[in-house]
């Protein structure tokens, strides 16, 4: 298949891959810890959380006539490395010059605010770090995690974005391509949104746990009018 690429000119779809693995190829020579975007079939994100990261996205006007233009990109390899820390993503893009293009993009923390009413909502509601981290937790929360402006996924206004490349468009299908690749790359590991929106997960499950215990501790007490020895609170939660 060929098309036209204002970025390749006339090329096709095999000959962006093999360019790409090339590059690959060089760049592994320098960058031993270089984590490319590896697309398996058509869908870039198969998850709950890499499907709502990219569903986020093109729920906004301001990127949805943009964005797509990043999905071809990702899906051909072009996404060389893509590293998430706290706060930011580092990224290369092949284009259409020898040498990638470098693309770096900064997410804002979550306000505490709406961190805290999240906490607050999840309450008893999540038990474990295996059902935040499988998506499988009730349909209430799914609505609470993705709600615009409110919700755990950034909002425009909370991404900042620089590539190298010429293109003088706000959104440049480099960076959109990258900003496809953070759903694949939640695939894999969910718990790097957290980290991306600088939010404490370990608060959101330690403090559901503690208020489960401490509610059956309390419905224990008002059960038997005895103290709750030792063996019996290891029973009580089958330790």
């Amino acid at each position: 298949m060929s098309y036209y690429d204002y970025d390749y000119g006339h090329v096709s779809v095999a000959q962006k891959k093999e360019k790409a693995r090339k590059s690959m190829e060089k760049l592994k020579k320098i960058m031993p810890d270089i984590e490319p975007v590896v697309i398996d079939g058509t869908a870039i994100a198969k998850t709950w959380w890499g499907k709502a990261w990219n569903k986020n996205l093109e729920s906004y006007a301001d990127y949805r006539n943009r964005i797509g233009r990043g999905r071809s990109y990702v899906r051909e390899g072009a996404v060389l490395h893509l590293k998430i820390d706290s706060g930011a993503i580092h990224a290369l893009v092949q284009g259409s010059t020898a040498t990638p293009y470098r693309v770096e993009i900064g997410i804002d923390p979550l306000d505490e605010k709406t961190w805290q009413q999240i906490t607050s909502l999840c309450n008893r509601r999540i038990e474990s770090l295996e059902q935040l981290v499988s998506g499988k937790f009730p349909k209430e929360l799914e609505s609470l995690f993705t709600a615009r402006q409110e919700g755990l996924f950034p909002a425009p206004q909370e991404i900042h974005f620089h590539c190298s490349c010429p293109d003088s468009a706000r959104l440049c299908k480099h960076v959109a391509a990258v900003l496809y690749g953070v759903g694949a790359r939640l695939d894999q590991n969910p718990l790097l949104l957290f980290s991306l929106r600088e939010m404490p997960v370990d608060q959101l499950i330690k403090k559901t746990i503690a208020d489960k215990m401490e509610s059956m501790l309390k419905n224990a007490d008002k059960k038997s009018p005895r103290a709750i020895g030792d063996d019996q609170v290891f029973d009580l939660f089958g330790v």
